[in-house]
């Protein structure tokens, strides 16, 4: 699937279907409240402003909005994912953009913390590079993801489609690719413990 073909599959049906699953209600927000007070402790002093790549309703988002008084900024290519978004009142309407991490319409170090919550795990191989770099490109401080783990790249087939769930280390694709970066904290999620997919997180820090 091309990067053209992958950005049009989230945008449409199967996207909507996605939004559609994801509700923000209270339990859910807690969860990801609890998942960022562990990731934003080393953060000294915390970032004033935040760009999620691939927002989707916001769940994150609403999450941070609750811990911090940062000025928050979204990236989503869905337009029903982006409307929910809207509606949340976690951030400010002209701050949600209909956009991707392979061309992100910000300006070089527009934001001290740009992050990802499984979103790159949906971007090609060929693509990740190119999105990884804007998104490097536009994070002043700190670039995070929580991502699905595999010691080794692997494609996953993902509710009966091909091309669109890959899993690797993602920690370790950042630091082999970008040198300006340096590791500050990592760990693991447990569904059982969190309610959360089980996902492996990273924090890095510019140098």
């Amino acid at each position: 699937m091309s990067n053209n073909d992958q950005i049009e599959f989230w945008r449409g049906q199967f996207g909507d279907g996605y939004a559609d699953r994801n509700v923000a209600d209270r339990e859910t927000v807690a969860q990801r409240k609890a998942m960022w007070q562990r990731i934003l402790s080393p953060m000294k002093p915390p970032p004033q402003s935040i760009l999620e790549v691939g927002a989707n309703v916001g769940l994150n988002l609403k999450a941070l909005a609750a811990l911090l008084p940062a000025e928050l900024h979204a990236i989503e290519p869905n337009g029903k994912a982006r409307g929910i978004l809207a509606q949340s009142g976690a951030l400010t309407a002209e701050h949600i953009l209909d956009a991707t991490a392979s061309d992100i319409p910000l300006q070089d170090g527009a934001v001290e913390l740009a992050f990802t919550s499984g979103v790159l795990i949906h971007i090609a191989p060929e693509n990740l590079l190119a999105s990884c770099q804007e998104i490097c490109r536009v994070s002043s401080r700190y670039i995070a993801c929580a991502e699905y783990f595999n010691p080794t790249p692997v494609e996953i087939a993902y509710r009966g489609h091909s091309g669109v769930l890959f899993k690797r280390d993602f920690g370790g694709f950042w630091l082999d690719n970008f040198a300006e970066l340096e590791l500050v904290d990592y760990g693991f999620l447990w569904k059982r413990a969190t309610g959360l997919d089980d996902l492996t997180w990273w924090l890095f820090r510019k140098r």
